[in-house]
């Protein structure tokens, strides 16, 4: 039998018998490598004749290539077999609940949103919207602001550059201050008696720890007949127990002005030292901490918007949303709001199923 063929049947034989991959390795080695039998063979190829080279060198090539497909051949069978032993072994639970994977939060700006509108939708008010960029008469004239009010100046208010071909001494356009434009709009627009709140985002040149040059504000407005302060105030205190969840909370409203509502009052929460912390509500408070302003319509914020102020009453009210949700929720620092730190919005985020209900508790 020719030598080919005889060191063909035992290196076949060798790679057959070979129990796993580890002995297959060794088996290869053994054939195919640099020192191996089928590579000493095919370096006596270059001494040899013409004649004997054409003789011989196709039963070498042919030795080799049958040997490397018999071991790739028994390697794919063997990682076949493993693989299927370790199917059994695997075999999956599809009863079992898949693993969480990566999910957002919910801020809780919105989150506050949220829950003001699962109050005052309790109350019977409906949400209205406006739109950010307003002109000067929806955010100043309407609202009985004088031209004089510090409130109009650059320094304080963002204003836009005209439009082409648009004199500057023309309708101002500017990011508006407040959303109180929108209670502009709605009395306008829709035929009293009106019951809305108005939340949104507001812009004014300021910035510190607990002031930012984007804020969200929400306002609130009542008209109708025969309004008066004890409904405003009934309101809020309403608003102040469903969103801080406690019974105990003490209100004060102190006299103050603003020039859309006449009589006008800062409105402060009663709250308590519990281990250094100021915690809103007590029925004996140790300090005052202002939360937002209020008052009755001004009679002539009324008549700009068409109606008759010796007919229709109303009061007003407006507090700043980041602020509420910094007392409730323990943040000290307004500018955090808007980092995007994703570190931050883990911790004081919320599920994207913690829905607000008033039968749930609102922070719920």
């Amino acid at each position: 039998m020719d030598l080919t063929e005889t060191l063909k049947g035992e290196l076949l034989a060798a790679i057959a018998a070979a129990p796993g991959l580890e002995a297959l390795e060794q088996a290869r080695v053994h054939a195919l490598g640099k020192q191996s039998v089928v590579t000493q063979l095919l370096k006596t190829l270059g001494g040899m004749a013409p004649a004997e080279r054409a003789e011989k060198a196709p039963r070498i090539q042919g030795l080799r290539e049958a040997v490397a497909a018999a071991i790739a051949d028994r390697k794919a069978e063997m990682e076949a077999h493993a693989l299927e032993v370790r199917l059994k072994a695997e075999a999956l639970d599809l009863s079992l609940p898949a693993a969480g994977g990566p999910s957002g939060s919910v801020h809780p700006v919105s989150q506050v949103m949220d829950e003001l509108a699962e109050i005052f939708a309790d109350l019977g008010f409906a949400v209205a919207t406006g739109p950010e960029i307003e002109d000067d008469w929806h955010n100043f004239t309407a609202l009985n602001i004088p031209d004089a009010h510090p409130a109009r100046a650059m320094h304080d208010t963002f204003y836009l550059e005209p439009r082409d071909g648009e004199a500057a001494s023309e309708r101002k356009m500017l990011l508006r201050t407040h959303t109180s434009p929108v209670q502009i709009r709605t009395m306008m627009a829709s035929p009293p008696p009106i019951r809305i709140i108005a939340p949104g985002r507001t812009y004014r040149s300021d910035s510190d720890a607990t002031h930012t040059p984007m804020f969200h504000q929400v306002e609130g407005l009542v008209i109708d007949r025969g309004i008066h302060m004890g409904h405003l105030k009934w309101t809020l205190e309403t608003f102040v127990r469903a969103y801080f969840e406690r019974d105990d909370i003490v209100l004060r409203m102190r006299p103050s002005y603003f020039p859309f509502t006449e009589p006008s009052a800062e409105v402060d929460v009663g709250y308590r030292l519990e281990k250094g912390r100021r915690v809103i509500g007590g029925s004996e408070p140790d300090g005052w901490m202002e939360i937002l302003g209020s008052g009755m319509v001004h009679p002539r914020v009324i008549a700009a918007c068409g109606l008759d102020p010796e007919e229709w009453q109303g009061f007003a009210f407006g507090c700043g949303i980041d602020r509420l949700a910094m007392l409730k929720y323990g943040m000290d620092d307004l500018r955090a709001f808007f980092d995007g730190d994703i570190r931050w919005l883990r911790h004081y985020g919320f599920a994207a199923l913690d829905v607000p209900t008033l039968s749930g508790g609102v922070g719920a």
